[in-house]
């Protein structure tokens, strides 16, 4: 009888540990940081030890789902949600670590006739000329292409003919397929689009950076492994995988996320 209880108890434990190992962490990210998340999604569920269930969506959408009380173990979205998150509570204060920055950038069908966006005129000119134009109506971009379009003095004029999707993926689709002839988006989200091709940045005068930045949910179970994803993520050893895909990792000294408040029950 102590025999099996005693193989009883050793079954039991084991079923336990494994449980632990393979309990999944639940990921809410930007599109923006979709292609670096993809290439290092080996690496990071290395360091995780468990396997990760991302879902990617803008960091307008995704915020409206955490604040709707959506669970989750990381939020990576733009640093300005992260922020407001954290304000309100739904991202723990101490577990914020900022990522990398993308620029925005033109992009069209994958070979098509490049066009000239080397100055603003030059710009003006071929969105003007331009059949049609995509960029995503919530995307962490469209602030900043509304402001350039107001600078060039061509809002109304590209109104009309302009694609306003709900995602990224959509507008690359429409352009891949010859739907729309020139993409406006997060660099990030260009380069590594299958059917286009990257034309360039804005100019100077009209560049933005859209930041990123990473968190975790308070009533996450999971802190020292999601810990462990974010770490990866900002280590200056990952600044190449960033740079394949437009963006740019900031220079740090220390990438350690500080103390973690322990989860609320």
């Amino acid at each position: 009888m102590r025999l099996w209880l005693f193989a009883t108890m050793i079954l039991l434990l084991l079923a336990e540990a494994a449980s632990t190992q393979t309990k999944e962490i639940r990921v809410l990210a930007s599109n923006g940081m979709k292609a670096v998340i993809e290439q290092l999604r080996p690496r990071l569920q290395y360091e995780a030890g468990r396997p990760l269930v991302i879902e990617f969506n803008t960091s307008a959408a995704t915020r409206q789902r955490i604040e709707s009380g959506e669970a989750f173990d990381i939020a990576i979205l733009t640093a300005e949600v992260v922020n407001e998150l954290t304000k309100s509570g739904k991202i723990a204060s101490g577990s914020v670590v900022d990522l990398g920055r993308s620029g925005i950038g033109f992009g069209i069908r994958a070979g098509a006739p490049r066009p000239d966006i080397l100055t603003p005129d030059a710009v003006r000119r071929a969105l003007l000329n331009a059949k049609s134009l995509t960029w995503v109506s919530v995307g962490a971009s469209r602030v900043h292409i509304d402001r350039m379009l107001d600078s060039l003095g061509i809002a109304a004029e590209v109104k009309p003919k302009t694609l306003l999707t709900q995602g990224v993926d959509e507008s690359v689709a429409s352009v891949a397929a010859g739907k729309t002839e020139m993409i406006v988006t997060l660099i990030s989200e260009i380069m590594p689009a299958k059917g286009l091709q990257y034309v360039g940045p804005l100019p100077t005068k009209f560049q933005n950076y859209v930041a990123f930045a990473a968190g975790i949910s308070p009533k996450s179970a999971e802190t020292a492994a999601s810990a462990a994803v974010i770490r990866l993520l900002a280590e200056p050893g990952v600044a190449r995988v960033y740079e394949s895909k437009g963006m740019e990792l900031p220079v740090v000294t220390d990438i350690r996320p500080p103390a973690l408040r322990p989860p609320q029950k």
